[in-house]
């Protein structure tokens, strides 16, 4: 495999570097600078020299690949007996591909990842390099295809702004992120925490080694409690209860902010952000690649991703991806076995476009990591090593998932869109292990209860609607309506034990309790039913995009006891808007404001209170957002200042009412794309100034809210070096400021930075495209607590841990 390297003059590039530092400060978005840098296009890349003798096509290809800079990979049997008459003189891109395919049925096609490779020529084909059918732009949602990717290969030009469908970066009126497959593959990245490593405006507050991946977005938490909390193509209630695997995710998306108009309110009531995992489908072109890996201290494992296009006019397409891991952890005692089965089905018509997502996931620990609570008045002690485990070595866990998800869309003609989704989930959990340890005091001694936890969720969801596109005068108009229905059941049981104690630093073994397997009675019902209307208004050739849109969202919620009776009920339902403009002054440049709600599940108030049983109106977030983008050909940077304010319900004086407000103002300053030939830089800082503005108890008011850092940054670097072709050193650093677990400011993390390194080297071996990755993790070993939850249970940091991989396209 090649790695494509745009050319550019060392002028350009400092040009466009000193652009993107002018820029962050809005006002330098105007300088001469910024207009200077414009988009390239591959067809437009410098002129180059070639002297490459005639020879059998699938070598002259293999060697103009190289000295073109790009990442071609194909068939052997499509070239077989086939000769090119080589390439001599100064050639354009465009002029080199049609000289080398001259007399063949073949051509150069873009995959959705960056890198490129043959497939046979319609008959009514009269280009050589196409773009070809991997690239959809623009608002309409089109199931067929993706967003392009970006230069560099790490992130792509757009993402799904849920109801609103696929949209360019610098036309979507938000702050989001757009991660690739080929960054996940080269991270290394298990599942989707791993990937959002890469975001400042991501924390995950999950436990390495531990059972359950969350997040908290712009300082708020998203995922908690779970239930089917991330997005999976565009709707909810599918993607895998507690942890989603990236073997089948094609691109993994972040919204950042609340999203009730885009996506609906989130089963779980998160509002910091939405992460919508984009499944794998089919490609244009055949695929057979395998990927052996390691992580210490044992764990080994095996993944193929096979696509194949079936029919007369490759209509069928069939996309299965299958891993197995199994070994031990870098941690103690731990030890984790994995199976994921995922297969997608999809057929592309004319104006049909249909596909069928199945996924099965097992995943098994023993001693699984636990997150950690502090007793009142004990400051936090040092973390221990991230290795040291104190659950016990008896400790287990086991979860189940099983998805599917049925999409079509259909066009009644060129202005008329029809679509429709169709599916659910259903996650079974069972863990045997000690409940979240308490640490009692500075030295560390900790003390849990054990218990048996049975935990099983249903989830079902169903929408349809429609996409308009239409003029009035001057004005273009992308107009979408959708109803929605979530569904979801949980039942869920647990014995507990006799206490066991322990100690952070020298974790004690104490024998296995006898304790019965629980039962499962229902515990909640839950109904999330909503109908949605917007309309993206655009003039001046798309220069001014006004995008307005109201949701009116019902929920509906009953509440059993273990005799299946409702102790409580709930039924209410509320209206959210939305407002978001995008003003590009120059093609290269984009301003945008969005203001946009969100919306939480009312509380109950609880049997403690004096008004027990009094049902609360659903928690209306509120953002208001300001930013700009700037692109300057294969560099990226955006700017972005938001403030978010969320209400909540708080006991005080005996009475529950709605008396708390959390207000989140933050900037954050993003970039992305390759600064230079074969360097690629992709991180961002965020800077947080959060405030629990309103609270029933005096003291808090002011207070820090749990878990928001006022600093979080990341830097991620790559270098194509240049003395041996096809080798790349990569590097990162991630940054989180100090955090308080409690609302009183009283008890608090202290700051902590990560640094990792690696290595990547792309060759052919037999002809066959191959990579080798290595990742050291944590490689200077630091000790630190990673993250803290907003009930204020906070996790231990990945230890030094080495990543191994090789993979082959055969």
């Amino acid at each position: 495999m090649f790695v494509a390297r745009p050319l550019r003059s060392d002028r350009s590039l400092k040009l466009a570097i000193r652009s993107a530092l002018l820029s962050l400060a809005l006002t330098g978005a105007a300088s001469p600078y910024a207009q200077a840098a414009e988009p390239a296009q591959l067809d437009a890349t410098a002129i180059r020299t070639y002297n490459i003798a005639p020879g059998p096509l699938g070598t002259t290809l293999s060697k103009f690949a190289v000295e073109a800079g790009i990442a071609l990979s194909f068939q052997p049997s499509l070239t077989d007996g086939l000769t090119s008459p080589g390439l001599s003189g100064t050639y354009s891109t465009q002029e080199a591909v049609s000289k080398l395919l001259a007399g063949s049925d073949l051509q150069i096609v873009a995959r959705s990842d960056g890198s490129y490779t043959l497939a046979r020529r319609p008959a009514d084909s009269a280009g050589a390099l196409t773009l070809g059918a991997t690239t959809v732009s623009g608002t309409d949602g089109r199931t067929d295809g993706l967003p392009p990717v970006y230069p560099g290969g790490q992130v792509a030009r757009g993402g799904r702004l849920g109801m609103l469908g696929n949209t360019d970066v610098m036309d979507a009126p938000f702050s989001v992120s757009n991660y690739t497959s080929t960054l996940m593959k080269d991270q290394q990245a298990v599942t989707v925490a791993d990937v959002l490593e890469r975001d400042s405006s991501v924390r995950s507050t999950g436990q390495t080694g531990g059972v359950v991946d969350s997040f908290f977005i712009r300082g708020f938490p998203v995922g908690e409690g779970n239930l089917g909390e991330l997005a999976f193509d565009g709707v909810y209630g599918v993607a895998p209860n507690y942890r989603v695997f990236t073997e089948y995710a094609e691109r993994v998306e972040v919204i950042k902010g609340p999203g009730a108009l885009l996506y609906g309110i989130s089963p779980n009531s998160g509002i910091g952000g939405v992460i919508n995992v984009v499944p794998k489908r089919s490609l244009d072109e055949d695929l057979t690649r395998f990927t052996a890996s390691y992580a210490m201290n044992s764990q080994v494992g095996g993944h193929i991703d096979l696509s194949r296009r079936f029919g007369e006019g490759r209509e069928f397409g069939v996309r299965i991806n299958g891993s197995t891991a199994t070994g031990d952890t870098a941690i103690d005692d731990q030890s984790r076995d994995v199976d994921i089965g995922a297969i997608s089905l999809d057929y592309q018509g004319e104006r049909l476009r249909t596909s069928l997502d199945l996924i099965s996931q097992k995943e098994q620990f023993d001693a699984p990591s636990r997150p950690f609570l502090i007793a009142k008045g004990v400051d936090i002690p040092s973390a221990a090593n991230g290795r040291t485990n104190v659950t016990q070595e008896w400790g287990w866990a086991e979860t189940r998932d099983k998805s599917a998800l049925l999409s079509g869309e259909y066009d009644l003609n060129d202005a008329l869109t029809v679509f429709a989704h169709a599916g659910g989930g259903k996650s079974d959990v069972s863990r045997m292990s000690d409940q979240t340890p308490t640490i009692l005091n500075s030295a560390g001694d900790t003390s849990s209860i054990p218990g048996y936890y049975k935990f099983e969720v249903e989830r079902y969801t169903v929408d349809a609607g429609a996409r308009l596109r239409f003029d009035t005068g001057p004005i273009s108009h992308s107009t979408t309506l959708q109803v929605t229905r979530y569904r979801d059941e949980l039942s869920r049981g647990i014995i507990s034990g006799p206490a066991v104690l322990s100690n952070i630093y020298h974790p004690i073994d104490r024998p296995k309790p006898n304790i019965a397997t629980p039962a499962t009675p229902k515990v909640s019902e839950t109904e999330l039913s909503g109908v949605a209307l917007a309309d993206t208004l655009s003039v001046l050739d798309e220069r001014v995009q006004v995008t307005l849109g109201l949701r009116k969202q019902n929920i509906k919620s009953d509440n059993f006891n273990p005799a299946g009776f409702v102790t409580t009920s709930y039924d209410e339902s509320e209206t959210t808007p939305m407002v978001g403009v995008v003003v590009k002054p120059w093609d290269h440049v984009s301003f945008y404001y969005n203001y946009i709600e969100g919306l939480s599940k009312g509380d109950t108030a609880p049997a403690t209170a004096s008004n027990s049983g009094e049902i609360f109106a659903p928690y209306i977030s509120r953002q208001q957002e300001v930013g700009v983008k700037v692109d300057y050909g294969t560099f990226t940077s955006t700017l972005s200042l938001f403030q978010i304010k969320k209400p909540s319900g708080e006991l005080a004086n005996g009475v529950f009412s709605v008396q708390g407000e959390q207000r989140n103002r933050g900037v954050e300053l993003n970039v992305f794309g390759e600064i230079a030939q074969g360097t690629r830089l992709l991180g961002g800082v965020t800077l947080l100034d959060a405030e629990l503005t309103k609270s029933g108890t005096p003291a808090n008011r002011g207070n820090k809210p749990v878990g928001v850092p006022d600093v979080q940054a990341n830097l991620w670097a790559e270098w194509d070096t240049p003395w041996i072709e096809g080798l790349t050193l990569t590097s990162g650093a991630i940054y989180t400021d100090s955090q308080y677990v409690n609302q009183a400011n009283t008890q608090e993390l202290d700051a902590w930075t990560r640094f990792d390194a690696g290595v990547r080297y792309t060759t052919r071996i037999a002809e066959h495209p191959t990579t080798f990755r290595a990742t050291v993790q944590n490689v200077f070993d630091r000790e630190y607590w990673s993250g803290v939850a907003s009930y204020g249970a906070f996790s231990q940091g990945a230890p030094r841990t080495l990543l191994m991989s090789a993979t082959v396209d055969f």
